[in-house]
């Protein structure tokens, strides 16, 4: 492989592990920052859902700059926005100054959904897009179990250990937002946006130097065309592209409706539930960041070889037997089963779903609307998991546990189906080739 593609998509992935250590480092801290605020259950679920709504804001503004701006440029802007969070966030005095903060990282979150997937995409060859996009969703969980071991590590620093564990993640931001000085813009933008055919072309000698002039200039062409083609029939909201649009909204709700955020949110919770103690549980945390990581990582191995819709099934099967069994645990008061079905749960969303939702949307949208589709679903996203994280507590207050991880099973059966019924396969085809194939092109 392109070693400076590798770099370049290891760069815009980065903001990734901001994403995945910036939403689950609160996790160590959810607690101390109830009782230090003397917070409700609907006021802590809103301190700890504002990073939420915040990823809910910059994941629907999202596209603008992405598009305004550019790719790099907006990439850029995260690792500023993820600093200024983090630093805030370690010394706030209050609930509503330290809400402020979480919901600026929230902004980047958003963001970050929208333009690092959609970068990488639009870079990276077809036989390679699912494992490049898919470092984006590598290191949103290599940067969950880093969040986790931090939390855990820096646990025994006294009544502020909270603060340092926010606070730390102004080092890799700052070290992500140096990096992304070196990044070239995305062709695909230069052509579609700025009409820029000649840095279009200088970008894609660099993504494959061993094209020969003719063939990087047949690729210009192909793109430039598609991009024209896009621009005269409608605007986002056509009948055109009903069928991307309605395939970014299911995937990112059936994503959530699994559950996952919340599990994640609130692991250390649902293990003292089962009875382990506050620093067990805090152990078993970091077993979910390392299940995470190893069977993300078998997901972009297989992505390209087994493709996006073979591994939402295996993920769908593997999401209704954890879940079900987590159910029936609770019910039944075994608890001994539940750390196993829930690290099991984690390795079939690691290696479906996770793997897969933020290349598939990058990848059934057009050049022209590319942004506005990643924007849809991200939107999508985290609206649904916002929604879940606020309320989240007070469901395992109000319900049975077992209802609870019932109700998600009942979501992932319905995903199934619509798996079956809708998902088409996207493995190693051209992006202008996907855009005939749902037919937005003609």
């Amino acid at each position: 492989m392109n070693g400076r593609l590798f770099y370049w998509s290891l760069t815009a992935a980065l903001a990734g592990f901001l994403f995945g250590f910036d939403t689950i480092v609160i996790s160590g801290a959810e607690k101390t920052i109830q009782s230090l605020w003397e917070l409700g259950d609907f006021e802590h679920g809103l301190a700890m859902s504002m990073a939420l709504w915040g990823t809910v804001v910059g994941s629907l503004a999202g596209s603008w700059p992405t598009d305004r701006f550019g790719r790099t440029k907006t990439l850029l802007s995260i690792g500023i926005l993820y600093f200024v969070s983090a630093i805030w966030s370690g010394l706030a005095t209050d609930v509503y100054s330290f809400m402020i903060a979480r919901f600026i990282g929230g902004v980047a979150v958003g963001i970050s959904t929208v333009a690092a997937p959609l970068y990488i995409s639009e870079i990276a060859p077809p036989e390679r897009r699912g494992r490049l996009a898919g470092m984006f969703q590598f290191n949103i969980v290599f940067g969950i179990l880093i969040a986790f071991v931090s939390n855990t590590l820096l646990s025994g620093l006294g009544e502020n250990a909270w603060r340092w564990m926010l606070g730390v993640e102004a080092v890799p931001a700052l070290v992500y937002s140096l990096m992304c000085f070196g990044l070239p813009e995305s062709p695909r933008w230069l052509i579609g946006r700025q009409d820029d055919r000649d840095g279009a072309i200088a970008v894609l000698r660099l993504v494959n130097p061993e094209a020969s002039d003719i063939e990087v200039g047949n690729k210009a062409d192909e793109i430039a065309a598609v991009a024209h083609e896009l621009s005269s029939t409608g605007g986002f909201w056509s009948s055109r592209l009903r069928m991307p649009i309605l395939l970014a909204f299911l995937i990112a709700f059936f994503n959530q409706l699994s559950g996952i955020n919340a599990i994640l949110y609130f692991a250390p919770r649902i293990f003292e539930l089962t009875g382990l103690g506050e620093q067990a549980a805090l152990l078993q945390s970091v077993g979910i960041g390392i299940t995470n990581l190893v069977f993300t990582f078998a997901g972009l191995w297989l992505i390209d070889r087994l493709g996006r819709r073979t591994l939402l099934y295996i993920g769908s099967f593997g999401y209704i037997l954890s879940l079900s069994l987590c159910s029936w645990a609770f019910f039944t008061e075994s608890y001994a089963i539940v750390p196993g079905c829930i690290f099991a749960f984690i390795a079939a969303h690691a290696i479906g779903q996770g793997a897969v939702i933020w290349v598939f949307i990058s990848e059934i949208f057009p050049n022209r609307h590319r942004a506005q589709g990643q924007s849809l679903g991200s939107f999508t996203h985290w609206i649904f998991a916002a929604l879940l994280t606020l309320f989240f507590p007070s469901m395992v207050t109000m319900f049975d546990p077992g209802s609870v991880f019932g109700f998600f099973c009942f979501m992932m059966l319905l995903q199934l189906l619509w798996i079956k019924t809708m998902v088409p396969e996207t493995k190693g085809r051209p992006l202008e080739e996907v855009e005939h194939g749902l037919g937005m092109a003609e």
